[in-house]
């Protein structure tokens, strides 16, 4: 049996801890509400925005634009979205599982635009190519920031640097509800668009989408304005799951701790009760020798 002393000393590191874990889930818990409002007010705009550009495209008819088509390039470019912290339960090791579990998407054929140090280290370790680091980005969502990669990744695709794009995040659903996804932002999927094509490949209610300006200027302004927001509401939905991973995470080590340490308090009591007996023992038998 462990002594009294080491018992104590496991049980005081078991509390320390459980002071840590405590603090952090308060943390957690208001940072999250703030996130939670923040992307439950966004997300029907950007879901919104992802169906309406795929009707639109859907209903466009054939259109020749570069944004439209896959590049010359067989790399596929993913945008990944996670934290700069652990801590967080299986937050950021869903997302990374997501990527590389993904017989398309290995190591060979991809290029890694990070945002969040997690799944930026996670990636390059597994042999990833990163392209850019954006993990200051995920701190504080601001749509410019969202901008500015859009730029990046658009400017490789036009270069002929990579063909495809992808985004990888954590759906908001609810507090103990996130999804990690995956969804192809360019060349645009219209699978599900809500738009069903005859056998030419046409929208079977030949109502096709006329444009006011150039239908080629039109998709030039349409598509990076369609990826900020989509870029820009993945990056606040994550922050609104990491915030209530991290929660549920530092709740459930608050409880294993409370259960570890009311374990390691019975093993005191026996500890020092053994120690009494055994002196108590020792005091009757030396009384014994002296009578």
């Amino acid at each position: 049996m462990a002594s009294m002393r080491s018992i104590k000393r496991r049980k005081e590191s078991v509390q320390s801890t459980q002071q840590i874990t405590k603090a952090m889930k308060l943390v957690s818990t208001v940072k999250l509400q703030r996130a939670k409002t923040r992307a439950e007010q966004s997300k029907s705009y950007f879901h919104s925005m992802y169906a309406t550009v795929k009707a639109i495209l859907a209903r466009a008819g054939s259109i020749r634009h570069p944004y439209l088509e896959s590049g010359q390039s067989e790399k596929k470019a993913i945008v990944m979205i996670t934290s700069n912290r652990g801590l967080a339960g299986g937050y950021n090791s869903n997302i990374i599982k997501l990527v590389t579990r993904n017989e398309e998407l290995t190591s060979d054929k991809c290029v890694i635009y990070a945002v969040g140090k997690k799944g930026k280290d996670s990636l390059h370790k597994a042999g990833y190519e990163i392209a850019r680091d954006y993990s200051d980005a995920i701190e504080e969502p601001i749509y410019i920031d969202a901008m500015n990669i859009v730029k990046d990744v658009l400017a490789d695709f036009a270069e002929g640097k990579i063909g495809e794009i992808y985004l990888a995040y954590t759906a908001f659903k609810n507090t103990v509800s996130h999804i990690p996804t995956l969804i192809r932002l360019l060349p645009i999927d219209l699978e599900g668009s809500g738009v069903e094509e005859d056998e030419n490949g046409m929208p079977d209610d030949k109502l096709l989408m006329n444009f006011e300006m150039d239908e080629s200027e039109a998709i030039s302004l349409l598509i990076p304005k369609y990826m900020t927001s989509l870029i820009f509401g993945a990056m606040v939905e994550a922050v609104a799951s990491e915030n209530g991973a991290r929660m549920q995470a530092m709740d459930s080590a608050t409880s294993n701790a409370e259960d570890m340490i009311s374990a390691l308090s019975l093993q005191y009591n026996r500890a020092r009760q053994s120690s009494i007996t055994q002196e108590l023992t020792e005091i009757i038998a030396g009384a014994d020798a002296l009578s």
